[in-house]
């Protein structure tokens, strides 16, 4: 199978699955406790005019036509309106999603960064004290609570030493650079640690391959055997778990951009479910769905770029 034949097989398995996340995202959003006429109205509404603002909503409607109406309005580009934030749900979230994406790429180069060279090392080094000190600092890492290195990096590094700001994103590339470090580097050293276990045990495998002895056999030298064969297919499994964790990350941006107050769409995505705001909240899912999906077929495509046998699944 060509390159561009599976990309538009992996294409076309994400329809069904927006479809399946439509519908759940529509029932779900419905089953949250509480009434959005309620959360917009002012405390002296009259019942009078919280009918008036579900009907306007068009909440009076039978389920089967309030997602008849969410279809068409998806597909059409038309989210409605934030009941939060007063303003249409598209320019609201591409408002906010910079911020996040900036950040989820980001930390993903710091883990990247940290946990490449590190499990290279490790691998190379298995079983030896070196092995043994990289595999325990980064369980550190893996144990402790995101939240609760956002907190500990918050307050020495910003609050006490005062070398980063508490908050915010900044206006200027380099503003976000400086801003995001600290929760780009919260999310990252938790993530590396997943990243690096799983990259020293397949550079081990991959070390130990019979065409990798046979390779040295040949007298090829280290550098071209370890970038050559060892890299690449040691990056396979890797790379669906960094697909994974970007997955993950996208989505679970939520704690570190409140610990760091990150105007982004994590934190928008929490403000929106305490005030009831239907529209937003299934916009905001929406595009983490949309966004994940991308990821994932992009993973889909190096991995079939690693390993060329994948075309053929």
């Amino acid at each position: 199978m060509s390159t561009i034949s599976y990309f538009f097989s992996r294409l076309l398995q994400i329809i069904p699955t927006f479809l399946i996340v439509m519908v759940i995202i529509f029932l779900l959003v419905r089953a949250l406790p509480g009434d959005p006429a309620i959360a917009m109205a002012d405390a002296k509404a009259t019942t009078e005019q919280l009918e008036q603002i579900r009907q306007r909503l068009g909440l009076d409607q039978p389920l089967w036509v309030q997602f008849g109406f969410f279809v068409k309005n998806v597909f059409t580009g038309n989210l409605g309106d934030s009941i939060l934030m007063k303003a249409p749900v598209t320019q609201v979230i591409l408002e906010r999603l910079p911020a996040s994406g900036f950040l989820t790429l980001y930390a993903v180069l710091f883990s990247l960064l940290i946990a490449g060279p590190l499990a290279f090392v490790a691998a190379l080094n298995r079983n030896t004290w070196l092995d043994t000190s990289i595999r325990t600092a980064f369980q550190v890492g893996l144990s402790t609570p995101v939240f609760y290195i956002g907190l500990l990096l918050l307050t020495f590094l910003a609050a006490q030493l005062r070398w980063f700001p508490v908050g915010g994103y900044g206006t200027t590339f380099w503003e976000h650079m400086y801003h995001l470090l600290l929760p780009a580097l919260t999310v990252a050293l938790y993530t590396s640690a997943i990243i690096m276990r799983n990259l020293r045990s397949s550079v081990i495998e991959v070390v130990d391959a019979e065409y990798v002895q046979f390779a040295r056999a040949k007298g090829l030298p280290e550098r071209i055997i370890l970038g050559r064969h060892v890299l690449r297919n040691a990056l396979i499994s890797t790379v669906t778990l960094l697909g994974l964790s970007i997955g993950n990350l996208m989505s679970g941006t939520l704690v570190t951009e409140t610990v760091f107050a990150v105007p982004g769409v994590g934190r928008l995505m929490l403000d929106a479910i305490f005030a009831r705001d239907y529209p937003l909240i299934q916009g905001l899912t929406l595009t983490f769905a949309v966004l994940v999906s991308i990821i994932f077929l992009l993973t889909d495509l190096i991995q079939a770029w690693l390993d060329p046998r994948l075309r053929v699944a």
